[in-house]
C-alpha cells in the first residue's frame, strides 16, 4: 500500500482538467485511457475514455501501480506567463497531484536559494460547498488566521519550501525565486481540510 500511495503523490492532480491525455494503469497490468478527475481518500477518481463512450470510475490506490500524464503543451493554456513567455526549455520537470485533504503534498523536488521554479496548474479544488475554485482560490477571501496564509484567497495553491517559507502562488507560472534551500511541497490555502474535493494537477519545471 505504501508503494502505491507513493506513486500517487509523486505524480500530483485533478479534478476538470482539459486537453489531457492520461493512463491509468492497474497493478493487474490493464491500462485505462481517460482522465484524472481528482483524488478523494483512499480512491481516486477517473473519466474512462474508450470507443464505447466514457464513464466515471473510482478506483482503490491499492489497484493502481502508476498514472502516466501525457501533455499537449501546444493546445493548453497553462504555461505561459502574461506576457506570453512560456516555460524556459531544457527544466527538469515532475507532474504532481495536490491531494486537497492533506495539509502538504511532497513533491520529492530539492531546491537550492536563487533557484527558479516554475508552475503549471489545472484542476479545481471544491474547499467549502458550492465554492469549487481553481488555483487562485476565492477571490477577496476575508483573512482568517487558521490558514498557512490568513490573508490570501482560501482554497487557492501554495507552496512550502523546507519547514517555514510558505508562499502564494495561485496560476501564476512564475518565475519563483527560491530564498533559501530546502524541500518543495505544494497544498491548499484552508483552514479545514477533511471536507475538500477534487485536487490541482502541477506541472513543476525546476
Amino acid at each position: 500500500m505504501k508503494r502505491h500511495l507513493a506513486v500517487v503523490s509523486l505524480l500530483v492532480v485533478a479534478a476538470g482538467i482539459v486537453a489531457s491525455a492520461d493512463t491509468l494503469v492497474l497493478t493487474n497490468g490493464r491500462r485505462i485511457p481517460g482522465e484524472l478527475l481528482g483524488v478523494y481518500g483512499r480512491e481516486i477518481e477517473f473519466e474512462e475514455r474508450s470507443g464505447f463512450g466514457r464513464r466515471i470510475v473510482r478506483v482503490p490506490r491499492a489497484e493502481i501501480d502508476r498514472i502516466e500524464f501525457i501533455d499537449d503543451r501546444n493546445s493548453r493554456d497553462t504555461g505561459r506567463r502574461d506576457d506570453g513567455r512560456a516555460v524556459p526549455p531544457r527544466l527538469r520537470e515532475r507532474n504532481v497531484i495536490v491531494n486537497p485533504n492533506e495539509p502538504w503534498t511532497d513533491t520529492g523536488i530539492n531546491l537550492r536559494n536563487g533557484q527558479e521554479v516554475y508552475f503549471e496548474t489545472s484542476g479545481q479544488v471544491t474547499w467549502s460547498p458550492n465554492r469549487r475554485v481553481d488555483a487562485d482560490g476565492t477571490r477577496n477571501s476575508k483573512p482568517d488566521t487558521n490558514r498557512p496564509l490568513p490573508e490570501r484567497n482560501s482554497g487557492a495553491l501554495i507552496g512550502r519550501i523546507g519547514e517555514r517559507d510558505i508562499f502564494f502562488i495561485g496560476t501564476d507560472v512564475g518565475p519563483f525565486r527560491v530564498r533559501g534551500s530546502g524541500r518543495l511541497y505544494l497544498g491548499v490555502n484552508d483552514d479545514r481540510l477533511d471536507d475538500n474535493t477534487g485536487g490541482y494537477r502541477v506541472v513543476v519545471s525546476y
